[in-house]
């Protein structure tokens, strides 16, 4: 479901904004805290619309990609919703 919504909002952004292509990226297992997690690519002739459609996706990517993580504390562990989970209730 990840993927078909990531694919699904590239098409958009592509489609709206004058870049030539898009591509995103969000890991999966185990990270340590400050690994990057999501990586965006966009390629355009010129770089503020390729910076703005980078920043509309990770923004959309944020609200509306269902991502769920687990987090691991010293007392325990927890499953954590991502902003669209949470946004869906």
């Amino acid at each position: 479901m990840a993927l078909r919504t990531m694919a699904r909002i590239g098409r958009e952004i592509a489609a709206a904004r004058e870049i030539c292509r898009i591509a995103m990226v969000h890991r999966l297992g185990r990270l340590l805290v400050g690994e990057t997690s999501v990586a965006i690519v966009v390629t355009a002739p010129h770089r503020r619309p390729a910076f703005e459609a980078a920043l509309e996706a990770i923004d959309r990517l944020k609200q509306a990609v269902p991502i769920w993580k687990k987090e691991y504390f010293e007392d325990g562990e927890v499953w954590s919703e991502g902003e669209a989970a949470r946004d869906a209730r």
